[in-house]
């Protein structure tokens, strides 16, 4: 979650959503998003909504701590049930993100889900997926996890390299998320993803190569591979800032992002969204796929923002806000919006553009579908795909996405 929320209307009290907000939602699936605050350390690029336990300390007291957290968000979940009243749809999706989601006792992470289950049920087939610090998991966590009902786990990797995890200040050994992929498989677990970052100052090709072939030699069916993003505020930008460390420019990430497509695909994996790739459809991330395909989803935890036909809102930032407003009986929300229509068609173009099957291109204007036109020119887009109605990014146009969707937005 961001850390710097978007301006908005007030929230309702009760977190009263507009009648429209549920027209048609029969026809959108329905995913739960469960935010967890807390770090054992803040990672130096990190710009996540996330706290250290010295960061809460005096500031919240008992409402802020991770010990009862898990009966505060359950009471959000119970405020969603209430706010989407007779809606019938079983949730599709569960992501537990942060944060670093198994800091908490995994007795809490399956209450949690527990609490979506009873509240609105859960599909049949439905992916219940955890992120994990690799040091904060071992053997009979994952196994308590995978009987509590969640069946995928992410794991953040980072890199295989010891002096780029320090750069990134990233607190697990070379190694253990490797081995945290087998103990996920023998604990049960069908689905299993690595994170990994490239473009870190001081990493070099061979560094992200071995970073590759490690991860992939680990077995997962799914790898999340983003460029590093220097976020101001956070302790890498002012040590780029004192020349500390350099920065990484664009033609690096750009190579490092073709070293990662030719190493994932000769090994079986296939690219479904420009930083994702999954060695089957039935390994893909289902609930990203809610996020980019804009169906709904409720964002429960300090800072989650929600979706539901149109209407997106966010919670208070802080452990402790989240955790007063719901002890009386408050909606947690900080504000919200109502989308237009024109809203929601800039973000079909923005998010579906990154997607293996592209946009249709039903969805451009006459400027965009110009810029669509010179986009298959020069080169950025299938035109096998643009024939049949779809915007579809090539391999360059993955390089160039951002460049590329702004164009097709006017």
């Amino acid at each position: 979650m961001p850390s710097v929320l978007p301006d908005g209307e007030p929230m309702p009290e009760d977190g009263a959503l507009p009648a429209s907000a549920l027209v048609g939602a029969g026809e959108r699936p329905l995913g739960c998003y469960l935010h967890v605050p807390y770090c054992a350390t803040r990672c130096g690029y990190c710009d996540f909504n996330t706290y250290t336990a010295t960061e809460l300390r005096g500031s919240g007291g008992v409402l802020a701590s991770r010990d009862n957290y898990a009966d505060t968000l359950i009471d959000e979940i119970r405020l969603a049930r209430k706010v989407l009243g007779d809606d019938p749809r079983p949730v599709r999706t569960v992501f537990v993100g942060g944060g670093t989601p198994t800091l908490l006792a995994a007795d809490d992470l399956v209450r949690m889900l527990a609490a979506v289950r009873d509240e609105f049920g859960l599909a049949d087939d439905a992916e219940i997926t955890t992120e994990a610090n690799p040091e904060s998991v071992d053997p009979a966590y994952l196994s308590a996890l995978r009987e509590g009902g969640f069946n995928r786990v992410s794991f953040g990797m980072q890199s295989a390299k010891q002096h780029v995890l320090k750069i990134l200040d990233r607190t697990h050994t070379p190694g253990r998320p490797e081995a945290c992929v087998a103990e996920a498989r023998a604990a049960g677990f069908e689905h299993v993803n690595l994170d990994l970052i490239y473009g870190t100052p001081g990493e070099t090709d061979d560094d992200w190569r071995a970073s590759l072939d490690a991860a992939i030699g680990a077995g997962p069916d799914h790898v999340s591979a983003y460029a590093l993003i220097v976020e101001e505020g956070t302790q890498l930008a002012r040590r780029i800032r004192r020349g500390e460390v350099p920065m990484t420019d664009d033609d690096v990430h750009a190579d490092r992002y073709l070293i990662a497509e030719e190493r994932l695909s000769d090994a079986g994996f296939h690219w479904y969204e420009v930083s994702n790739w999954a060695t089957s459809e039935a390994g893909r991330c289902l609930h990203n796929e809610l996020y980019w395909r804009g169906a709904d989803w409720w964002g429960a935890g300090p800072g989650a923002h929600s979706h539901v036909g149109g209407v997106r809102w966010w919670n208070v930032k802080h452990p402790g806000a989240y955790a007063a407003a719901l002890a009386g009986g408050r909606s947690p929300g900080a504000g919200r919006e109502v989308l237009s229509d024109e809203d929601r068609r800039v973000e079909r173009v923005l998010l579906e553009l990154r997607l293996l099957e592209g946009c249709p291109l039903s969805l451009l204007k006459e400027a965009g579908l110009a810029s669509a036109r010179r986009a298959l020119a020069d080169g950025l887009l299938e035109g096998g795909p643009f024939v049949q109605g779809r915007a579809v990014l090539t391999l360059r146009g993955r390089l160039l996405a951002d460049a590329v969707v702004r164009d097709l937005v006017d």
